[in-house]
């Protein structure tokens, strides 16, 4: 028994050494020096917090994403998330924050079955005919999203949002591993399929 916990430990450290390590050198942590690049992929995540109150990650985003525009460090945004009742959709509630933020609607895409991070980046791929990319979103979050890019021939890089410590990040970080893991399952052993694709929506951006 003991011996299997140690293998199963060694298993998930390396999955997790091996998709750092190849993604690494792709992430900036400062907003004003990431990659330029035609569009921002903005990962949807719940408004509201576990414990209360407005998700520090969801704000640290959507801050990002505009301020980010506003550089000109990408041309347009790409608001992928999760859309499971008409009382919960991800890609709305960006839309909405980001236009009383003043960014044009013509800067934004509305994604609305990016149910997970592969989803997100599959439907990137094949549904808008996003090659080039810049991730927007958490540096625990990032290496995953570039290792899945990276398998979907994507040229992407990340842009490491910074967002204070909050109470419960550990859990984050610990299932961040864990899904680190099974992304390597997704890409190479079961052949994961998104849950939805639907037709081709190429993006239409408008000039600065």
């Amino acid at each position: 028994m003991t011996a299997l916990v140690f293998l199963i430990g060694g298993a998930i450290l390396a999955a997790n050494i091996w998709i750092v390590a190849r993604t690494q050198d792709r992430i900036e942590s400062d907003l004003l020096v990431c990659a330029a690049e035609p569009v921002g992929l903005v990962f949807g995540t719940s408004y509201w917090a576990r414990g209360g109150g407005r998700n520090p990650y969801y704000t640290a985003r959507l801050d990002a994403a505009s301020r980010l525009l506003r550089l000109r460090r990408v041309q347009h945004l790409l608001l992928s998330g999760d859309n499971r009742t008409r009382f919960y959709n991800e890609p709305v509630t960006m839309w909405r924050d980001l236009r009383s933020a003043n960014v044009r609607n013509t800067d934004m895409t509305l994604d609305y079955a990016g149910f997970s991070t592969f989803d997100s980046l599959i439907r990137a791929k094949k549904i808008f005919d996003v090659d080039r990319v810049l991730l927007i979103t958490q540096d625990w979050h990032l290496p995953r999203a570039l290792f899945i890019a990276d398998a979907l021939g994507m040229e992407a890089k990340g842009c490491a949002i910074p967002t204070y410590p909050t109470a419960g990040t550990w859990r984050l970080r610990i299932r961040e591993w864990l899904a680190r893991v099974g992304t390597l399952g997704d890409l190479y052993l079961w052949d994961r399929q998104p849950y939805f694709l639907g037709p081709r929506e190429p993006l239409q951006m408008t000039p600065f």
